[in-house]
């Protein structure tokens, strides 16, 4: 059987008792090793993308870099999500550490208690780790010829009373439509007995499951996107316990890069 990842020494490159471990110096290099993996550490001037920068620390004996290309003046966390920031960089390190180890999310009031911080500071840095993994997911579109997908519906963030006649029942299609947005022509979908996904047939080729005859029958199943929607119902209930509507897309994807680390 093939080790969890969460057992394996790639997930715990970066851990609290490190963090917390670290001096301002090391705090420093582990930052910049991060954020500038491509020249081991070394900075990139993020205005002109020159590297032929020197350290030109401020009095207080903050960090600082002075391009020699454009003159700029930059910071380690300059044009990232974490400009401008007030918490120590090992502050910032701890928050990711959490963030990313915990599978199911990681509620904001639970990190303002670990951090020191107030409950709106931590609300708006989980947004921004949230962000920035959306980033990396933009326009991602999966599938293809002779890949698979599967597909299932559910509902987050509250409930919502269906409409009493068919017609107006808005969430069928537009469930099918996400979906024909982001799976790419000649991929083999599964998907459950759902009439939402009856339009789907004249663009791929479908797999159908119905559960109440089984799980997975003739090839078909859709179990790994049902428990992906488990990873997700689980954060809602038992981390945030509510999800406004806003916000459900970033904590969809959230749950979406942990489900497939």
């Amino acid at each position: 059987m093939a080790q969890h990842f969460l057992l394996s020494r790639t997930a715990k490159t970066l851990s609290l008792a490190q963090v917390f471990r670290m001096t301002d110096a090391e705090a420093e290099t582990a930052f910049r090793n991060i954020r500038w993996a491509d020249t081991n550490g070394a900075p990139v001037c993020p205005s002109c993308g020159s590297v032929e920068a020197y350290e030109a620390r401020r009095a207080n004996g903050a960090l600082r870099f002075r391009c020699k290309g454009c003159k700029k003046d930059f910071t380690i966390t300059s044009g990232t999500l974490f400009a401008s920031h007030k918490l120590p960089l090992r502050g910032y390190l701890a928050a990711i550490a959490v963030f990313c180890n915990e599978v199911k999310g990681k509620s904001a009031l639970a990190l303002s208690r670990d951090l020191g911080l107030s409950y709106k500071s931590a609300f708006v840095l989980l947004h921004k780790l949230r962000e920035a993994m959306a980033e990396e997911m933009k326009g991602r579109v999966v599938g293809g010829e002779g890949k698979t997908a599967e597909i299932d519906g559910g509902y987050f963030g509250g409930y919502i009373k269906p409409a009493n006649l068919k017609e107006k029942r808005v969430d069928q299609s537009q469930a099918a439509s996400f979906i024909r947005a982001r799976i790419a022509k000649g991929t083999t979908v599964h998907a459950d007995e759902s009439g939402a996904w009856d339009g789907l047939h004249d663009r791929y080729e479908m797999k159908r499951i119905n559960h109440q005859e089984a799980y997975s029958f003739d090839g078909a199943c859709t179990n790994q996107a049902e428990e992906y929607f488990s990873r997700l119902r689980r954060a809602e209930i038992g981390i945030h316990h509510h999800i406004a509507g806003a916000y459900l897309l970033r904590y969809a994807q959230e749950s979406s890069r942990m489900a497939i680390r």
